[in-house]
């Protein structure tokens, strides 16, 4: 999705189309940039960024508290898109999924086709735009789908994969961040046609483990599969706030929402759960989980609601602001079921 949190504000209101638009808490909460639009951009407003840093470049922003429960409706449509053309779809977050449509292609029916009618789907049923990559393997297609952002189309057909991604900068590499761009300067190692000329000892010296997977990537190497099923360990939902928040009301308000949520994922799934599990974030971004694990399963919302309102009243201290609320269940008996995450799996070499 191109600036999903941002593009969905802008497109519920009207005001705010054209506009630099941020999507976060308050700068005088220490709130963080969750979502930037492509007009804002241009002043280096990026997600991540301190609000009190993304106003100072650009004073003239507009900035949206985010509604999570919001995105999530619209991530749903989107999945469900995708599931009409195939059932290999693999979210990775809320925005952002692999879908492997080998079994549609046709010499009348091209990649490129399928991707432009999937872009059409989306845009119909949301308004919102996506940009996709096209490739063979999983990274290719990552690098790709960022190129010609916003409302991309970029396909790299079959043989051509390390020429497409030689000359780029190694960061757009799927998996290199920052810190590891930075190591591969200091090596001479700038363009992922760079890292492609090493070999394998060379880079297990470097990078351990690691090293001769990021060199496959380089070398448009990659026969990971789209993946649709997991066992599932733990069913979940997080939120972030807009700001700080150490009333007790409120909080609980949240957690019965929250609890809701997860309950509407486990059902019908035949999954039952003992184990209620919180994820508190502080004002100081301190993050840590608790959990109690329950004689019975927990049977229906509000009993995970009243399971996980004990736990958050044995953290709520005087002086304790919250930043991020997370409820779960886990500890489950029988069959797993397909997963599709409610938040963003982080990966990276990083």
């Amino acid at each position: 999705m191109d600036a999903f949190y941002a593009s969905v504000e802008q497109r519920d209101n009207p005001a705010l189309r054209g506009k630099p638009v941020v999507v976060g808490g308050s700068p005088e909460g220490r709130g963080v940039v969750a979502a930037a639009s492509y007009e804002v951009r241009k002043f280096g407003v990026r997600s991540a960024m301190p609000m009190f840093t993304a106003m100072r470049l650009c004073p003239q922003a507009v900035r949206v508290p985010p509604r999570f429960d919001v995105y999530h409706e619209v991530s749903e449509q989107v999945m469900a898109v995708f599931h009409g053309y195939t059932p290999l779809v693999e979210p990775m977050s809320l925005d952002e999924a692999y879908l492997d449509v080998t079994a549609l292609v046709t010499l009348e029916n091209t990649p490129r086709m399928i991707a432009a009618e999937i872009k059409r789907r989306v845009k119909a049923e949301t308004k919102l735009t996506i940009s996709i990559g096209v490739a063979t393997s999983k990274s290719v297609a990552k690098v790709a789908s960022g190129l010609e952002k916003p409302d991309g189309l970029t396909v790299v057909p079959p043989g051509t994969e390390q020429a497409f991604l030689a000359p780029l900068p190694v960061d757009k590499l799927w998996g290199v961040g920052p810190k590891t761009a930075a190591r591969l300067a200091e090596e001479g190692v700038r363009i992922i046609g760079d890292l492609a000329a090493k070999d394998a000892a060379w880079m297990r010296a470097h990078f351990g483990k690691v090293g001769p997977f990021m060199l496959d990537l380089a070398l448009g190497e990659d026969d990971r599969p789209v993946v649709v099923e997991h066992e599932t360990k733990s069913v979940s939902a997080e939120t972030t706030l807009a700001r700080y928040s150490g009333d007790a009301e409120e909080l609980e308000e949240l957690v019965t929402r929250l609890s809701q949520r997860v309950w509407r994922r486990l059902e019908g799934t035949g999954l039952q759960g003992h184990t209620v599990k919180m994820k508190l974030r502080l004002s100081d971004f301190t993050t840590f989980t608790r959990q109690e694990t329950l004689p019975e399963p927990v049977e229906s919302a509000e009993s995970l609601a009243q399971a996980a309102k004990a736990i958050l009243r044995t953290e709520m201290q005087p002086g304790r602001l919250f930043r991020l609320v997370g409820v779960g269940v886990s500890g489950f008996e029988g069959e797993a079921v397909q997963e599709y995450p409610l938040q963003p799996r982080l990966s990276g070499f990083e």
